[in-house]
């Protein structure tokens, strides 16, 4: 596995369909009716937090040059928020042990992007530790409210077809341009001609 392949867990165009996917599979699979909005919350607060890091870059220069630090990591902060949950979910049934070691891969995931997107140079240390942090805190505290939640178990076939909107997107391997709408986004706010870049940050 490539670290493009690995990065790629990480991007927008497989998370959010991802992410939409449990939303919708939760009000179904969880006893408990506020699961989906805790999860909506958790997801959305992530992508909020990333987009105003960077659109304060972009559009207005703050960031911060000692620390090398541009905005969070999307990759790093959204895969950090996603994984865990999903893993959660597809092993809401099975043994102790198990689900365990499951939603540990959860956890592993978003470390192995973080370190791809250092490794092809799109971000910092500093970037990619604050989005793993970020997307952490929210998993996490996703997780600890559902502690008393009771899930419904998934078949293979179920399993299967849960997964195949995310096995597509993999396989295609299409990048969303999050990113790009991002830079026009804030030099049109700010009334730039172009967005602040990381070289400017250090001049």
């Amino acid at each position: 596995m490539s670290w493009k392949t690995l990065t790629y867990f990480g991007d927008s165009m497989l998370l959010i369909p991802t992410a939409v996917i449990i939303a919708l599979v939760l009000p179904w699979k969880s006893d408990n009716r506020q699961t989906v909005w805790y999860w909506v919350l958790a997801f959305g607060l992530a992508g909020l937090v990333v987009s105003v890091s960077k659109i304060l870059f972009l559009g207005f220069g703050i960031g911060s040059a000692r620390f090398n630090f541009t905005g969070f990591s999307g990759h790093s902060a959204m895969s950090a928020t996603l994984w865990p949950v999903m893993m959660w979910l597809i092993s809401g049934r099975w043994s102790p042990r198990w689900r365990l070691f499951t939603i540990g891969i959860g956890y592993l995931i978003p470390l192995m992007v973080g370190l791809s997107r250092l490794v092809i140079h799109a971000h910092s240390k500093s970037e990619v530790l604050a989005g793993l942090m970020l997307g952490f805190t929210l998993s996490t505290a996703f997780l600890l409210t559902q502690r008393r939640t009771s899930l419904k178990g998934f078949s293979l076939p179920q399993i299967g077809v849960a997964l195949l909107v995310p096995l597509l997107l993999l396989s295609h391997g299409r990048v969303a341009t999050t990113q790009q709408f991002l830079e026009r986004f804030s030099a049109n706010l700010a009334g730039l001609e172009k967005p602040f870049t990381r070289a400017d940050l250090f001049r």
